[in-house]
């Protein structure tokens, strides 16, 4: 036990508690330190100054001395459980949970201690230790309404259903007159009972009990979403076709009720039949308002030939008259369609010459002034062009003109000039032409992001920083770069490194795309604040979305985005190390620079980097916030240490375990983990992965190079493989992928006879080539300057063969040669002229 205190210090010790939970930091300490004056082994105090401490950002002096209480004071809780948040702070959850429960032995009766491991339990998804925790508590108070809610969310996430509805039909046995209707916690713990009820199974009962229980709740849409979804289930089509139709008077623009709606009417996109009288359905509904969109835009995705005509010609003169400018969006879905997109081709160069572009007022278009017309027409024109599957630039710019012609200051119509030349790869006249749009409008928080996005698909950091920089903060820590990374304006920091990944500088894409995962912690941690919001506002619908939500966290695409880069820089960085220090000297790694001018590059770079951290350190002041709460310096402002790492694979993994795992239908994913895992010599692994991505596609390019490195990584092991293994390896790869008897030529030649108009198939074909034949180098590069005629090729493919090129270094005379072709096929493309 800790010594005793005089009441004088035990008030004190009170007052530190109150200092420490309201932030005063400052006079916390003072309150500690005259403590210890006074009583200089007390285990509870020097307790409670590590834990401002480790607030302060001093986490190593507030371990120390959190030990050094523990020796003085072994069986206080206060100790072990100061202990146990200060490995929560830094996310060793097994030794908190540890430290908690040791202090629960000492003192059972303390809420605070219980309460804390129950969150970290659940926040762990610990679900069998949060149900015994939420027993305890339960068992402690009864009373509280809040802890029968959590002892049904313990057993609901145990999967425990009956036993979760059955906690909370005993809590409401208990109550001796029903609650108000104004009891918002009471009617969300309603329906929440209702959803367990149903995922349980029992839809009849869930059915019943939501009719019984809805006068109770004043979330009307809720309960009438539900009823309409069991009612469907439960194959009462005539009932569900009501309460869909009642869901419609309510929100006639939204789609899922009328996906509900066909179905309860037993109506099928695919059958003709079906095709008229949802076609009557949708018309009876666009009649009923001259407002409603969505019944005359859903109609287009299942007509076909002259009924979509009739339909799509009827839509778009009616939202080109009025001016829509999302008209283009609303209806590019379509394209994917070729029939439709012909149909609307024809139907939008008709309109063409039905009206003067150049806004005369001297015609009328079904009762419209023509300017209004032809605005309109012309901004439809200009991104149907610019469109992949029509894409004519000359068209689409020719139209863009008119648009902003007629358009006067409205940025809308520059910002899509932009956009035209981007889509023709001159990033830097986009960069250029979008800043003239953001001009247009300064105030205009979206432009302005636009602009920096362009920007820094320019690669033009500066320029990006100062553009954002007119909406951030300008006293953050690390100017306007900072306040978007405490901001976790992801797109920002993801593009930015996607730039510094183009001009090979790896330290300063990896510190990019580290920060994004670090904001994917930062939200993996948020949860804490939810475990106990959530229940004492009743929201207990929304918190279970929530947990359900974070538990696939990291298969957003954003994530992914950073990811893949990622992944793919440590993968280079475990081929050629020296790239690491090379990235630094403004992105020369891996260019035909002769190695002397490497070396001098880079001691000129070893030289300025030990005089800045000099200078930092000569002037270096303590960096402070609030009540001298000191903030954390980046000891790593260029990325040096991320990309000089000792294990790159190492890293690699971390990005790559949750890509697999939540993102398992991603061929990229897939493609990326076999890259690490045939490094590391994981042969089950790497295979996983190829078979992952032949179940996916097939035909992949990718697959292909892979399939092939796989097989020579079997035939050129130092040592057999284990007879289990090689059983797994026989009876998949050599029978789904690639049989022993066929020659890897021969496979290479059949894929390319199948895939010979696509340019990354036949790119992948020739990486083979070079692979299994080197000498045959000079017919390789020629082969690869021939996919610059193909038909379909892009540009982000021909900029890939550039990578190609360096991989087999070819000659200055092989890739000048190359260039120039490029160059010929898009004149205005931005990456060839950098590449020269």
């Amino acid at each position: 036990m800790a010594q005793t205190l005089s009441s004088k210090e035990s008030s004190l010790f009170r007052h530190l508690v109150q200092n420490y939970e309201s932030k005063q930091y400052k006079k916390g300490l003072r309150a500690a330190e005259q403590i210890l004056r006074k009583v200089p082994n007390h285990g509870d105090t020097q307790a409670m100054k590590a834990l401002i401490l480790n607030a302060q950002g001093q986490g190593e002096e507030a371990f120390a001395l959190a030990k050094i209480a523990l020796k003085n004071a072994m069986k206080s809780h206060v100790c072990w459980h100061v202990y146990g948040l200060l490995y929560r702070s830094v996310k060793n959850y097994e030794e908190a949970i540890k430290a908690y429960r040791f202090a629960l032995r000492l003192d059972p009766e303390s809420v605070q201690i219980q309460r804390d491991l129950a969150l970290l339990q659940v926040h762990m998804r610990d679900y069998q230790g949060f149900l015994q925790s939420r027993r305890a508590m339960l068992t402690a108070r009864p009373g509280l309404r809040q802890n029968w809610t959590a002892m049904a969310i313990a057993h609901h996430l145990a999967g425990e259903l009956a036993a979760a509805e059955n906690v909370l039909n005993t809590y409401e046995e208990t109550l001796k007159s029903p609650p108000p209707k104004s009891d918002i916690e009471h009617a969300e713990a309603v329906l929440y009972k209702n959803t367990i009820i149903a995922e349980s199974g029992d839809v009849q009962r869930a059915l019943e009990h939501l009719d019984a229980v809805s006068k109770c709740s004043n979330d009307r849409s809720a309960i009438m979403e539900m009823r309409a979804r069991y009612l469907l289930q439960l194959g009462r089509k005539e009932e569900a076709e009501k309460a869909y139709r009642a869901l419609l008077a309510r929100n006639d623009e939204y789609r899922a009720y009328y996906d509900g709606l066909e179905n309860a009417l037993g109506l099928s996109r695919t059958d003709e039949a079906s095709r008229e009288k949802l076609h009557n359905l949708y018309k009876s509904y666009a009649e009923k308002s001259e407002r409603v969109d969505a019944a005359r835009r859903i109609p287009l995705d299942f007509l076909h030939q002259e009924d979509f005509r009739e339909a799509a010609d009827t839509y778009l003169r009616r939202k080109l008259q009025r001016g829509v400018h999302s008209t283009f969006t609303n209806v590019k879905a379509l394209y994917r369609d070729a029939a439709k997109l012909k149909i609307i081709s024809e139907l939008v160069d008709g309109y063409s010459t039905e009206s003067l572009p150049n806004g005369s007022a001297g015609k009328q278009t079904n009762g419209n002034s023509s300017k209004h017309w032809d605005l309109a027409l012309a901004y439809f024109l200009a991104q149907h062009y610019d469109h992949p599957l029509v894409r004519d630039s000359a068209k689409a710019t020719e139209w863009i003109e008119k648009a902003i012609e007629l358009g006067g200051l409205d940025y809308t119509y520059t910002m899509t000039k932009a956009r035209i030349w981007k889509h023709q790869g001159n990033t830097a006249k986009a960069a250029e032409i979008m800043e003239v749009a953001r001009s247009m409008d300064a105030a205009d928080r979206y432009i302005n992001t636009k602009c920096a996005k362009y920007q820094l698909r320019n690669d033009e950091h500066e320029a990006a920083i100062q553009t954002m920089g007119k909406f951030t903060r300008k006293e953050a820590v690390g100017g306007s770069l900072g306040d978007l990374i405490d901001m976790q304006c992801g797109w920002f920091i993801a593009e930015d490194g996607e730039s510094y990944l183009r001009q090979r500088n790896y330290g300063l894409a990896l510190k990019r795309f580290k920060t994004i995962y670090d904001i994917f912690e930062a939200w993996q941690e948020d949860q804490f604040d939810f475990h106990s919001f959530s229940l004492r506002k009743g929201q207990i619908r929304a918190y279970i979305d929530m947990l359900r939500w974070e538990d696939h966290l990291r298969d957003h695409p954003f994530f992914t985005r950073a990811a893949l880069p990622a992944i793919q820089i440590y993968v280079l960085l475990n081929d050629k190390p020296h790239f690491a220090e090379e990235s630094q000297m403004n992105g020369t790694a891996g260019d035909s620079a002769q190695a002397s001018e490497r070396k001098r590059a880079q001691k000129k770079a070893k030289k300025e980097q030990q005089k800045s951290e000099a200078e930092k350190a000569a002037n270096k002041k303590p960096n402070t916030g609030a009540d001298a709460e000191t903030k954390k310096e980046d000891p790593d402002p260029q990325g040096v240490r991320l990309a000089q790492t000792k294990e790159p694979l190492e890293e690699a993994l971390k990005w790559l375990a949750p890509l697999l795992e939540l993102s398992p239908k991603n061929i990229a994913a897939q493609t990326a983990g076999f890259e690490v895992f045939i490094r590391r010599n994981k042969h089950l692994l790497a295979l996983k992965c190829l078979l992952a991505t032949h179940s996916l596609d097939p035909d992949s390019a990718a697959l292909h190079v892979q399939t092939v490195r796989f097989r020579q990584a079997l035939d050129n092991l130092s040592e057999p493989l284990p007879e289990n293994v090689s059983q797994v390896i026989k009876s998949t790869f050599e029978e789904k992928l690639l049989p022993p008897s066929t020659s890897l030529s021969d496979f290479n030649s059949s894929f390319l006879s199948k895939h010979k108009n696509s340019a990354s198939h036949v790119q992948a074909t020739l990486r083979v080539c070079h692979m299994l034949d080197a000498s045959r180098k000079q017919q390789n590069e020629q082969d690869l300057q021939a996919t610059l005629d193909l038909p379909l090729i892009q540009i982000h493919e021909a900029t890939e063969a550039l990578l190609l090129l360096d991989e087999w270094e070819s000659a200055p005379s092989v890739r000048k040669a190359y260039l120039d072709a490029a160059k010929r096929k898009w004149p205005e493309a931005t990456a060839f002229q950098r590449a020269s």
